[in-house]
């Protein structure tokens, strides 16, 4: 575990590095995130000051705690180790000492983690002075939104690392990319929240792992998720999370015996 922890911290210094990308990312996600919050508030207020259980506080929290969250996990693009698989680098890989699926999410989990100081914390700050938010007084609903989020950034770059595998087997997977884009981005969550959704569509994306990338760490962190009801959110990330991974082993083993490398 210290090789992994060594290169979780490599990639938290290496995307130090990238500050201007990161308060471009910044400005973007305050752009979007005035503009969410304009609609979805005003979405609250057409129905009376309460959607669903959500207030214009606690639909403020989502808002920002969702574009918080963006720089840090992955729904958006195949991890380095597909391209690595694609080139054939990824047979050096093989060579190492260390386990390839456990490098390669370990890298993106700590430029995930440096993603939350330039981007993510920010992000929050501006809902709480431009628009408000409705958050917790105490302090458990931050320590275990803390393990919350961990989880939940992980099993993002678990489940990218998984995509990316499919390269053992396809030419190209841009278009798994594109398609699992689209079914990330509205089964997490970022686009309006998963309890919003019509029954049926609630009831496929909780059979997913989707949601516990991004609303699971959403209600526990603000607090719409309290006592025993968090701590099952936080099992079942963690059981996607091992579903994940496990997954993803399998996928490399299997790849590792199909994996042809020509050249010299």
């Amino acid at each position: 575990m210290r090789v992994y922890a060594r290169i979780l911290a490599a990639g938290f210094r290496t995307q130090s590095r990238y500050l201007p990308a990161a308060f471009a990312g910044l400005l973007a996600n305050a752009t979007f995130g005035l503009l969410k919050s304009g609609i979805l508030l005003t979405l609250v207020d057409d129905g009376g000051g309460e959607l669903d259980g959500y207030t214009a506080g606690t639909m403020a929290a989502y808002v920002w705690l969702s574009q918080g969250l963006l720089g840090s996990v992955n729904i958006w693009s195949l991890p380095s180790s597909a391209e690595r698989i694609k080139s054939g680098d990824i047979a050096v890989d093989f060579l190492r000492p260390a386990d390839v699926q456990l490098a390669s999410i370990a890298d993106d989990v700590g430029r995930g983690l440096f993603a939350l100081i330039p981007r993510g914390l920010p992000s929050v700050g501006v809902g709480v002075l431009l628009v408000g938010m409705a958050m917790p007084a105490q302090v458990l609903p931050y320590a275990l939104g803390a393990v919350s989020l961990a989880l939940g950034i992980t099993l993002s770059h678990a489940l990218a690392y998984l995509l990316g595998t499919a390269g053992f087997w396809l030419v190209e997977v841009r278009g798994l990319q594109v398609l699992y884009m689209g079914v990330a981005g509205l089964l997490t969550g970022l686009i309006t929240p998963v309890w919003l959704f019509p029954g049926w569509l609630e009831a496929i994306a909780v059979a997913t792992p989707f949601p516990a990338v991004m609303m699971y760490p959403i209600d526990v962190l603000s607090g719409r998720t309290t006592g025993t009801d968090a701590l099952w959110l936080l099992a079942v990330q963690a059981g996607w999370l091992a579903l994940a991974l496990a997954a993803g082993q399998v996928a490399t083993r299997l790849g590792r015996r199909t994996l042809e490398v020509q050249g010299g």
